[in-house]
């Protein structure tokens, strides 16, 4: 299932797979779409997370001392994936050790829509741009406040889905207010031609996530989820329902 944008803004929920374990990562995945989430983004745990703050950091080291593999990201993908657009958040590394074609080929036949490639930049994706077209996937890379008028126009011009827009210069994690360069980025980037541009990075709470969709085409939770799901399932989707519902109705 590809990623589409309706007229509200979407909300779109981080978990690192395999954390607490793996079935538990699956049921926090049901949990969030129960809560009217509208695309869930799926961590493969990495040891060298240079863009994670501290909770994606430990939830990423957690399951992979739990033993989670791409295998069980796989898994994951192919549990949810009836529901609503799965993406696979991950640096390339892992991709590449796997095999570029052989990952996107496995992707795709568990449902999952596409990656979003944090450490991968458009003029160096040639063969993950291939694979995700032969297989049908979004191929989702980031921008940043610092990133040039061309570097912007580049990938939106080649990244489909959304254009992942990082709200600051930083790593991901939860902050007291979003930066607010986060809407003139936006901005900036819908001018270079992106069609959908969603904001990550700092939004933790309904008041942040009314903020961001205000302006942008989705909302972006990762950490606050995390840490929420670190006390249960319960606690996670009581904050997921108040952001679903403030990003929902930030328009």
């Amino acid at each position: 299932m590809r990623v589409s944008f309706g007229e509200q803004p979407a909300i779109i929920g981080y978990l690192t797979a395999g954390y607490p374990d793996l079935e538990t990562s699956i049921k926090a995945g049901h949990a969030l779409l129960d809560a009217g989430f509208d695309i869930i983004e799926l961590g493969l745990p990495y040891s060298d997370p240079g863009m994670d703050g501290p909770i994606i950091q430990h939830t990423g080291q957690h399951a992979l001392d739990a033993g989670t593999r791409t295998k069980h990201v796989l898994q994951a993908v192919e549990a949810l994936s009836s529901r609503a657009p799965i993406l696979v958040m991950t640096y390339y590394n892992p991709v590449f050790r796997y095999g570029v074609d052989r990952f996107a080929r496995d992707l795709a036949n568990a449902g999952g829509a596409g990656l979003i490639t944090p450490d991968l930049i458009p003029d160096e994706a040639e063969e993950w741009i291939a694979a995700s077209d032969q297989h049908d996937l979004d191929r989702v890379f980031v921008v940043a406040p610092s990133s040039t008028d061309e570097r912007l126009a580049m990938t939106s011009k080649v990244g489909t889905g959304f254009v992942y827009a990082a709200s600051t210069m930083g790593v991901t994690g939860e902050r007291a207010k979003v930066d607010g360069t986060a809407e003139t980025l936006v901005a900036r980037t819908r001018a270079a031609g992106a069609e959908s541009v969603c904001v990550g990075l700092g939004v933790s709470k309904a008041e942040h996530a009314r903020e961001v969709g205000a302006y942008a085409d989705g909302v972006i939770v990762g950490s606050a989820l995390l840490r929420a799901l670190g006390d249960g399932i319960t606690p996670m989707r009581a904050l997921a329902e108040e952001l679903a519902e403030a990003a929902h109705t930030a328009r």
